[in-house]
């Protein structure tokens, strides 16, 4: 299975001027811990990461530290997550029919969570990680008034990795830059063009590294031995 890392992060809401996935959590950067998982993975045989280049440097030291038993390839990043995503999937190699996107800072990723994912992707086709809403949600107007209460019985947070047959996922992303479509994740793509995606449940440990409440979190549940 091959991996892309989507690695071009920045730290303005958890309060840095750098990419947050350059923070220390629990003594090592906040990538690090997200590599050393995808490289547990008894699945993942390539993976690219995909940077802004001013953080190639300081994210391929990350890498070299880790030492890795497969090929790990740099990817230079766009200026947006999809145009990025479209350059990670030019820069995979020739052979690569499936490919799992995972955001680097979702740095508690289980190995088992890539193997899962890389096993559904082979046998559903499109599927992304993702949990059942369990907070009750309301819809809220834009002077703050509640609206109504959402039912979230069929509601689930959607989180990476997300799996794809390579050849289907460039030609959603040909299709969104024909017809201008703007998402924040792979999935939309296919929501967007009418083609399923399945699910695959993740874990509440999987958080994406977002604000300064979850680089603290993290860390408190990365020291636990």
């Amino acid at each position: 299975m091959y991996l892309l890392v989507a690695a071009a992060g920045r730290g303005r809401r958890v309060g840095a001027d750098h990419n947050k996935l350059l923070l220390p959590v629990a003594g090592r950067p906040v990538l690090s811990w997200t590599v050393a998982a995808a490289l547990q993975s008894r699945r993942i045989r390539w993976i690219g990461i995909i940077g802004q280049p001013h953080d190639q440097e300081a994210i391929l030291a990350i890498i070299h530290s880790l030492k890795p038993h497969c090929p790990v390839r740099w990817i230079d990043g766009g200026q947006s997550r999809q145009d990025s995503v479209q350059r990670g999937l030019a820069g995979l190699p020739v052979e690569a029919g499936h490919v799992l996107i995972h955001d680097g800072a979702r740095c508690l990723v289980a190995p088992q969570l890539f193997d899962r994912c890389a096993d559904a992707v082979e046998r559903r086709g499109a599927v992304i990680a993702a949990t059942p809403v369990t907070d009750t949600i309301k819809r809220v107007s834009p002077t703050q008034q509640v609206q109504a209460t959402i039912d979230r019985s069929r509601l689930w947070a959607a989180q990476t990795p997300q799996g794809f047959p390579v050849d289907q996922l460039r030609q959603a992303h040909r299709l969104a830059s024909e017809r201008q479509l703007a998402v924040t994740d792979d999935a939309a793509l296919f929501e967007a063009l009418g083609w399923p995606v399945a699910v695959e449940p993740g874990s509440p440990r999987n958080f994406k590294i977002t604000t300064r409440f979850d680089l603290e979190l993290a860390a408190l549940l990365l020291a636990r031995p």
